[in-house]
Order: C-alpha cells, then sequence, then structure tokens
C-alpha cells in the first residue's frame, strides 16, 4: 500500500501497487510479511504530519513475517525463521550519541516505513543487525503490536522513572497504553488512566487500572509520574497538575500539538520534569521482548487486511480500535 502524496486518512492516500521483490544486501535479509502493527506514527506519515525524506513510500513499522532470503554474510538468521522488523531501521554506530548508548539519537538513524519502504506490503528487508526473534507465545497478529506499541511504551515507562509501588498516570488508552499498564503492574505499579472514550475506560478497568477518568479529571491521589500518549498539548499540563513534587511526565508521541504557556510556579517548581520521548534503541527491544513473553502480555487486537489499510487507519484517526490494529498480509 502505497503513499504518492500526502492526504488524510479519510481520503484515501495509500494505493495498492505492485512493487519489484526487494533483493537482500550482503548483510541483509528479505523478510515475507505476515503482519504489521497500525500506529499513530503512520497516520502522521500519511496525513503529513512529519516531514517526509521519500516519496513514494510504504509505511509500517510493526513488521512480523518469515525470513525467505539471506545475503551472502548474514550470520544471525536462517531462511524459515520469524522475526520482527521495529520503527529503529538503521544506526550510525560512531556518531556521539550511538557512542554514549543513545542510538535512538542518532544522527543518521532511518526508520522503517519512513526513510525505507515498511511493512503495509508482502515483503521488506533489513539488517540483520536491526530485526529480532519473536516470543514463541505470540501469534504473528499478536506480535506486531509490540514492536512499537510495545516497544515505546516500555522506553516511556522507563523515562517516567517510577518505581515498584508508585502511582503511574497514563493519558490516552489505545494500542501502547494497554501495554504499558501491563508492564506497569508487572513492576508493582498503581495505574491511573485518563481516557474520554467508554470502550477504552472498559478496557483499563479490565487491565487493572486503580482508578479511570476523564482527561481533566482530578485522581483521588497525587501520581509519581505519568506518561502522555495523546497528541494533545494540552494534556501535558494535566499530566503536570496530578504528579508530586520530583514528579516526571514523559511524553510518548512523536508529534503534539503546540502545548500552551504554563505557569512555573504550580506546574513545573519543586523539580517537577517534562521530558520528551524519541525514538527506542536496540537494547529496549530486546529487553520489551523479553517481558512481553515473561508476564506475558496480552494484546488485544483488530485486525484488517492489506488493502484495507485506508480503512484501519481511519479507524484509528476515530479511536474506534480497542487495544491495536494490525493488517494481515
Amino acid at each position: 500500500m502505497v503513499l504518492e502524496q500526502p492526504r488524510p486518512a479519510e481520503d484515501f492516500p495509500l494505493g495498492l501497487r505492485d512493487l519489484a521483490l526487494p533483493q537482500p544486501g550482503e548483510r541483509e535479509i528479505r523478510v515475507r510479511v505476515r503482519a504489521c502493527g497500525v500506529c499513530h506514527t503512520d497516520l502522521h506519515t500519511v496525513e503529513g504530519d512529519l516531514p517526509l525524506p521519500r516519496l513514494p513510500l510504504v509505511p509500517g513499522h510493526q513488521v512480523v513475517g518469515v525470513v525467505d532470503a539471506v545475503g551472502g554474510q548474514v550470520r544471525r538468521f536462517r531462511e524459515g525463521d520469524r522475526v520482527g522488523v521495529p520503527w529503529l531501521y538503521s544506526t550510525c554506530g560512531q556518531c556521539a550519541y550511538c557512542r554514549r548508548g543513545l542510538e535512538n539519537l542518532c544522527e543518521s538513524a532511518r526508520f522503517t516505513g519512513y526513510h525505507v519502504n515498511g511493512g503495509y506490503a508482502e515483503a521488506v528487508v533489513v539488517s540483520e543487525d536491526f530485526a529480532y526473534i519473536l516470543p514463541k507465545a505470540f501469534q504473528d497478529t499478536e506480535a506486531a503490536p509490540l514492536l512499537c506499541a510495545g516497544i515505546i511504551g516500555y522506553r516511556s515507562l522507563r523515562l517516567s522513572s517510577v518505581q515498584s509501588g508508585d502511582r503511574l498516570g497514563l493519558y490516552g488508552f489505545g494500542a501502547s497504553a494497554h501495554i504499558v499498564i501491563q508492564l506497569a503492574r508487572h513492576q508493582g505499579c498503581e495505574v491511573y488512566v485518563f481516557t474520554r472514550a467508554e470502550s477504552h475506560r472498559r478496557m483499563a478497568r479490565e487491565l487493572g487500572a486503580a482508578w479511570v477518568g476523564g482527561p481533566d479529571d482530578q485522581p483521588p491521589q497525587q501520581l509519581d509520574g505519568a506518561i502522555v500518549f495523546a497528541p494533545a498539548g494540552s494534556v501535558a499540563l494535566q499530566a503536570l497538575r496530578v504528579i508530586r513534587k520530583g514528579g516526571t511526565v514523559a511524553l510518548a508521541g512523536i508529534t503534539m500539538t503546540p502545548i500552551p504557556e504554563l505557569d512555573y510556579g504550580s506546574l513545573l517548581y519543586h523539580e517537577r520534569v517534562l521530558r520528551s520521548v524519541a525514538n527506542s534503541t536496540r537494547e529496549d527491544a530486546r529487553d520489551l521482548l523479553r517481558l512481553a513473553g515473561e508476564i506475558p502480555i496480552r494484546v488485544k487486537i483488530k485486525t484488517f487486511g492489506l488493502e484495507k489499510a485506508n480503512q484501519a487507519l481511519q479507524a484509528l484517526k476515530q479511536s474506534k480500535i480497542d487495544g491495536a490494529g494490525v493488517l494481515v498480509i
């Protein structure tokens, strides 16, 4: 499903096309795609909210499939292996960020379904260093959301600085948050969910939320940290209002509407922290996939055929997906 020019999801920006089968380089594998998660980043891509480095483009960066061809120098994978391909497609390994263990901030990073064609397709190629064996406990469609919703949720949870016994707020309750609540509860946190959709509130309760309310509601207790998944800048201020002194609000989105002017004394003073979460590292991916299998994470999905990718993005935009949307190839 190819994006020729960005347009609103309602205008069906993706078109079904026949493309040449990609060939793997010496250290690359080719993956026959079985499933690909549908992410808000895909929506921001097709609608032009992000500056696009190339067009035409095949979106999709939560790719699950089977290796069907390998380059001559590949050592980690064989034909027939089931693998996952996430957002982080490649890094330089040499810049100051890579050397400090912050490859998510690499100056030359490339991303799947953004710089290179992604998983809304029958096949993708990727370096063997940026693909992952998936936990056997998950079916293809269940594993797909782990590769971004899960990984970025895991990194956001770490950067929120909450510890066992702490109270964590989640603003928005879609694909990522429904995984994070399970990670946080496994860690020993109480989770407070702020969301408008009644179906999302019901799912939050089913997954063990200690309290559920709307974005503007006041929880019964101060929180130790919060993660904002909603792409609305005003929500960052709501989260700052409910965290204790020294607490952290992590912003998990790749884009966000402007954050309104905030009152320093009441919202930020007393060492409260407001920080963004940018991309993820290979270590994040390995850690999340290991944890997901151990807990194990319950992934709620709604599936669409590949040719229904536009409809899947529309449903995502309208908050009509409980859990995660997944394209089945």
